[in-house]
């Protein structure tokens, strides 16, 4: 006889999660941007899917707090307990607190996000996470036809912006070649008051025959006061030589390219 596993699966930020026989949640959009002043309110609608093909789900709504590390990782904390929490702020209609979806049904739910007439901080942009839990663990079959338990949480980031909050602006502290590890390691601080988002390009150029390599772009996601880190692999094959990397951050403002510049040789 199989043994029984118990397992439970927590997946964070999930478009559609599609686990082993087809158990699971799906949660669109995966982040809700709101924008309102002191004492408003705004509301914006999540699709919750059953994507299940037998089994019926009972879920809950509940909140946190998240923030980036230096990676860019998600870290997550109880709600309410972030310097920059805006989970207080947010509501769900009662009804949409605990509900069951069938094999395949979907459900609207709609966010509201209600700013106090007055604020303790002098932030202008505030996060939380809106967690859908899965409070009924169903039978399901692993990839190697192990029994297991599967309960699934899925979150959807929620950001928030006063109108005041304009300033997009990111900096680059330092760009080094990381010889151990053949990566060129870049750090950027996001100095603005707003969350600035975009993709990193860089082009290696072998200044002893012009050859020109171009890198994969890394797409990153910051907010106001991060330090940044970021670790660009070198291509594998990469022929000997002296080169100059040209790293580019673009974060949505054509006027305002981060470019960072470095010489160095390659002798792997």
């Amino acid at each position: 006889m199989k043994r029984l596993c118990f397992i439970f699966f927590y997946l964070f930020l999930c478009f559609s999660c599609h686990l082993y026989a087809q158990t699971g949640v799906s949660v669109s959009p995966p982040r809700l941007y709101f924008e309102s002043g002191l004492g408003n309110s705004s509301t914006q609608t999540v699709t919750v899917t059953n994507v299940s093909s037998k089994n019926s789900l009972d879920l809950a709504i509940s909140l946190g707090d998240w923030e980036y590390n230096e990676k860019g990782e998600n870290i997550m904390s109880a709600a309410n307990t972030l310097p920059a929490s805006c989970a207080g702020w947010v509501s769900v209609k009662k009804d949409d607190n605990y509900f069951t979806l069938a094999p395949g049904q979907k459900k609207d739910i709609e966010v509201t996000v209600t700013v106090p007439g007055t604020l303790q901080d002098k932030l202008f942009t505030h996060t939380a996470v809106l967690y859908v839990s899965q409070m009924n663990p169903v039978d399901d079959v692993d990839s190697k036809g192990a029994n297991i338990k599967v309960s699934i949480r899925s979150g959807i980031k929620i950001f928030h912006k006063l109108p005041a909050g304009k300033n997009k602006k990111l900096e680059i502290q330092n760009l080094a070649y990381g010889k151990p590890k053949q990566t060129l390691d870049l750090t950027f601080d996001n100095l603005g008051d707003v969350w600035a988002d975009g993709k990193i390009s860089t082009d290696l150029v072998n200044t002893q025959n012009g050859k020109k390599t171009t890198l994969e772009n890394i797409v990153f996601y910051t907010m106001p006061g991060n330090k940044r880190e970021v670790s660009i692999p070198l291509p594998s094959g990469l022929e000997k030589g002296k080169y100059t990397a040209s790293v580019i951050i673009d974060y949505g403002d054509r006027d305002n390219l981060e470019l960072g510049e470095l010489n160095f040789t390659y002798d792997y």
